[in-house]
């Protein structure tokens, strides 16, 4: 592998059909060409099924897709496992129970976080002190106090203490991608902000390549450098440099108004042209 890639990500043509053939057929993904460079913070914005969920676990690996490649870096990781993937990529989910352990300790979580890079990772609760001493001041840059629960079970912690240390193991060992997909969706409108700050400051300080799904037009607005806006399964609108700055919720509400007025004028000639051939 090259020390520098010219692109962090490129999906190229992906296509993913769930329930193929049945009543309930779903195009998730059709065709969708997304190239990232390294450091971009792109967030994706859609409605519900528009795709972007099903894209971010294309590029994790949980969802093999129909067709299509995808490379991080210079790597071609289109027919590794998530398992392999996770050598390169980090990742909070929605849930907060979601990636960690919850009958370890925070301690323990995090030296297993700590591990992933490792060509074999293996589960040793065991934790030296010297290892403490570091995992104790990464945990107090989260500005929760939970520098002084490193004993305390994951499982106990609340929704957003939980998320944001996700977020630092997902970032402990600096991946190659970040993907977070609506990472803030389940927490309380409070916790939500604390943990949005927290990924700017990470994302920005370690210039880590980052995707964020959201369903957030707020977020969209706001974070990033580039807004990519997906709609049944193809990337309809993508907003970066002076496009993205100038970018603001009505402008995203009228793009998503446009796309639905497509939509609906599409229905209208397929049912006209059906008609016609009655």
């Amino acid at each position: 592998m090259s020390a520098v890639a010219d692109t962090a990500l490129e999906a190229r043509g992906l296509r993913h059909t769930f329930n193929r053939g049945g009543a309930n057929e779903v195009r998730a993904l059709q065709g969708v060409e997304l190239v990232v460079e390294p450091g971009a913070f792109v967030v994706l914005v859609g409605t519900n099924g528009s795709g972007k969920s099903t894209l971010l676990a294309a590029i994790a690996g949980d969802v093999v897709p129909d067709e299509g490649t995808v490379r991080v870096g210079d790597v071609d990781v289109t027919r590794w496992s998530a398992h392999a993937r996770a050598r390169l990529i980090g990742r909070v989910a929605q849930a907060p129970a979601a990636g960690t352990a919850p009958h370890l300790t925070v301690a323990e979580n995090l030296a297993l976080a700590g591990q992933r890079a490792a060509p074999r990772r293996t589960l040793r609760r065991a934790v030296s002190r010297e290892t403490r001493r570091d995992l104790a001041e990464r945990v107090a840059t989260l500005g929760m106090g939970l520098e002084e629960r490193l004993d305390t079970p994951m499982g106990v912690l609340s929704g957003g203490q939980r998320q944001a240390l996700t977020l630092l193991m997902a970032t402990l060992v600096r991946p190659a991608l970040l993907l977070l997909d609506e990472h803030t969706a389940a927490l309380d409108p409070r916790s939500a902000e604390h943990v949005l700050r927290l990924t700017e400051d990470v994302v920005r300080r370690e210039r880590l390549t980052t995707l964020m799904v959201t369903h957030s037009m707020q977020q969209a607005v706001r974070f990033g450098d580039r807004a990519v806006m997906l709609h049944n399964g193809r990337i309809v609108q993508d907003f970066a440099g002076a496009r993205k700055r100038r970018l603001r919720v009505r402008d995203l509400l009228d793009c998503f108004e446009e796309v639905r007025n497509a939509d609906l004028l599409d229905e209208s000639a397929a049912e006209m042209l059906a008609r016609a051939y009655v």
